[in-house]
């Protein structure tokens, strides 16, 4: 039985790192960069980035919660495992690493979700409603590729101290 929860426990850290992370690249790298080239001084931005922050947050969210389940399942099943805060082995030290670059990523994520998108969202309404202040929610909008983009960076630490791991 331990062994299919492990494999199970796998698959669906696999598939919440591949939602977060993949997420988080693909709406850097792809979609902001071709939805301001399209949509720049175009009202439909402003609703556009909404509704696609409303569709991406709940996903990342669900994520976290199953990475953070099966992550503790998979660490406390490894050999390499020796304890909370045991730092005799490489494996383990790559761990607390791979765990600082989570912390950053989540708090990255805080931030966002509870001040900066916020604050965006009042800001596009009266953008839409042709009240706002344009150089105001380009402001807060900047602060959010710049924290995401801190978020990708941080995620690609995670996947490299996991492959790294993985080596050992």
């Amino acid at each position: 039985m331990q062994q299919w929860f492990l494999v199970l426990s796998q698959f669906a850290h696999l598939v919440a790192t591949v939602v977060w992370i993949g997420g988080l690249v693909t709406l850097t790298v792809f979609v902001w960069p071709e939805t301001k080239r399209a949509l720049e001084n175009n009202p439909a931005l402003y609703a556009y980035l909404t509704r696609l922050r409303k569709r991406f947050v709940p996903l990342t969210n669900l994520s976290l919660v199953v990475l953070v389940f099966t992550g503790f399942f998979q660490m406390t099943a490894s050999k390499h495992y020796d304890g909370v805060l045991a730092l005799e082995n490489d494996w383990s030290r790559l761990l607390l690493l791979k765990h600082l670059a989570i912390f950053g990523m989540v708090l990255c994520g805080l931030v966002l979700q509870y001040s900066v998108t916020p604050a965006l969202e009042r800001a596009s309404l009266l953008l839409e409603r042709g009240k706002g202040d344009a150089q105001a929610w380009a402001k807060l909008r900047r602060r959010e590729v710049r924290l995401t983009w801190l978020n990708v960076l941080l995620g690609l630490a995670v996947l490299g101290f996991t492959a790294w791991m993985t080596a050992l």
